[in-house]
């Protein structure tokens, strides 16, 4: 089930100071969960291949095919976010094992009725909207256990091995869902399906992660939390930049993933078997790639390496088009893994390197979300315009707006957040208050005031431009910057917060990059003290 972008980074090592590859295998955690998800995404990728197969017998029409590859995708598009606060505030392993027993069952009831043929078209849809919905929970929390399995230093060779390990199962389950269909019938591989998450499951029964640093401070309510983390997606210029990105590829490289089966089944006339060889050549082609990508990437650099991997797949869409030779569409289809995780990997890299720790699940939970939602946006597109054109049309339209968005979408430059260090720094010294206060006491508004002379004027408006990106982004729900009309160069920033509690919160997140930049502010303050900071809060009517 795990077959989603995957996985944390913190600043890595440059290229060529890293670890070995192979490096986080001598990591029992990591080798043993590493092992249980190939198994299960293999048990995944059959479940993909059997039931787009099996739309394509119950109702063969682009749109009902392609629903299919939306069903999948459109739930983690809408539950990507709550799942990704969730996966913050509560234990993830848990919460993967309670998941994924829920998914077992869903995957032995559907074999069941598989085998006594009670399979309709929409009943299909309804338990891949299941299994959506179940990869939207999996996803933030899987994402967020690898940092507990490999060493800081290893992470980036941690997240190439997982991209390699998603990669391998689809180049088996493919494969082996069209043998297991042609031999036994439909139903086994969702029998697969159902016994491939009993692995996982028991993987992380074994498992005992390090126990979670205690803070003193009390867990973040769940709507806050999620409102903190969409307030840090949009003062985040870097990860806004690789959303920008994912849009631009996603929503037309989905074309592929939603008409394959017909593809195979109607423009060359093949069966389960070649449905599953394009698949695999897919994942063989994936794992090729991922090989030769850092090497790619350190040489071409990560925005050049997903411009190239957009014309690799646009190539691939348009030999889908004009081709109708199975050899070709083999062919094309080990092009179209390269380039699936050339863009994928990089992609998923600028992600993780501009989160912090504190809101790493849920800024990656913006990512897969953006990642489902231009998938099955375009899954409904091109169903949809392949009804009206024909496929060969809706694809050589996919692969002429594949190309057009790379160009349009080139000045977003990915990778933006590699040079900041996002640890925490804890430089804030405790607030003063003369009385406790609640947690929920608030809102709370902070002041800090500068005196700045008119020689560090314009540096220090500038400076004060980022701070204030930084404080949105560690949750200050509103900001603002005054000077004394009856004494210039008096300055007050301001900014709210929604409590007591959620201000705490923000001491804790403060990055070694914030403590920076703050250094700089200080730096320009004129005055014989430190900048005075105030709390004020809202009355409690006493």
């Amino acid at each position: 089930m795990p077959a989603l972008p995957s996985d944390q980074a913190a600043a890595p090592a440059p290229e060529d100071s890293a670890p070995s590859a192979w490096a986080p295998f001598r990591h029992a955690a990591f080798a043993v969960l590493w092992g249980a998800a190939v198994f299960s995404n293999v048990g995944t990728w059959m479940h993909d291949v059997a039931a787009g197969w099996l739309m394509t017998s119950l109702a063969p029409t682009p749109l009902m095919v392609a629903l299919v590859q939306a069903a999948t995708t459109l739930p983690i598009f809408l539950f990507a976010l709550p799942a990704g606060t969730l996966a913050d505030l509560v234990d993830r392993r848990h919460l993967l094992i309670g998941v994924m027993s829920v998914l077992a069952l869903a995957a032995a009831v559907l074999a069941t009725l598989a085998l006594l043929g009670g399979v309709t078209p929409w009943l299909l849809i309804g338990f891949t909207l299941v299994f959506g919905t179940g990869a939207a929970f999996v996803a933030p929390a899987w994402q967020s256990i690898v940092p507990l399995l490999v060493p800081r230093g290893q992470l980036q060779s941690a997240v190439a091995l997982n991209s390699m390990g998603i990669n391998i199962s689809r180049a088996i389950g493919p494969a082996l869902a069209g043998l297991v269909i042609a031999a036994f019938g439909i139903a086994w591989p969702f029998l697969a399906n159902a016994v491939s998450f009993l692995a996982v499951i028991a993987a992380l029964l074994w498992w005992r992660p390090p126990p979670r640093r205690a803070s003193p401070l009390p867990a973040e309510r769940f709507w806050s939390g999620l409102r903190v983390g969409l307030r840090h997606t949009r003062a985040s210029q870097a990860l806004r930049a690789t959303l920008a990105r994912a849009v631009a590829f996603f929503v037309f490289a989905s074309a592929y993933w939603a008409l394959l089966p017909l593809i195979a089944r109607q423009e060359l006339a093949g069966g389960p078997a070649l449905y599953g060889a394009l698949l695999g050549a897919v994942g063989l082609g994936a794992v090729g790639g991922a090989l030769l990508l850092p090497r790619l990437r350190q040489r071409f650099g990560a925005d050049a390496v997903v411009v190239a991997g957009t014309g690799g797949t646009a190539l691939v869409l348009v030999v889908f088009a004009l081709v109708k030779l199975p050899e070709a569409a083999v062919a094309a289809s080990l092009l179209a893994g390269a380039s699936w995780i050339a863009v994928l990997s990089s992609l998923n890299v600028s992600a993780q390197l501009s989160l912090p720790d504190w809101v790493r699940a849920r800024g990656l939970s913006v990512f897969i979300t953006v990642f489902f939602g231009s998938m099955a946006l375009g899954s409904l597109l091109w169903g949809l315009l392949a009804g009206l054109v024909g496929i060969p049309g809706a694809l050589l339209a996919a692969a002429a707006g594949a190309l057009a968005a790379a160009l349009l979408s080139w000045p977003y430059k990915l990778q933006q957040g590699a040079g900041p260090d996002h640890t925490p720094s804890a430089h804030w010294p405790e607030p003063l208050v003369a009385v406790p206060l609640t947690p929920d006491r608030g809102p709370v508004m902070v002041t800090v005031e500068y005196r700045v002379a008119d020689r560090n004027r314009v540096a220090f408006l500038t400076a004060l431009r980022e701070l204030e990106k930084a404080r949105r982004r560690d949750g200050a729900a509103a900001w603002g910057l005054f000077e004394d009309a009856g004494s210039p160069g008096r300055f007050v920033e301001s900014f709210l917060e929604e409590s007591w509690h959620a201000h705490l919160h923000h001491h804790a997140r403060v990055t070694q990059a914030d403590c920076v930049l703050q250094d700089r502010v200080r730096a320009l303050h004129d005055g014989p003290d430190e900048p005075r900071v105030t709390h004020f809060l809202t009355p409690d009517g006493r």
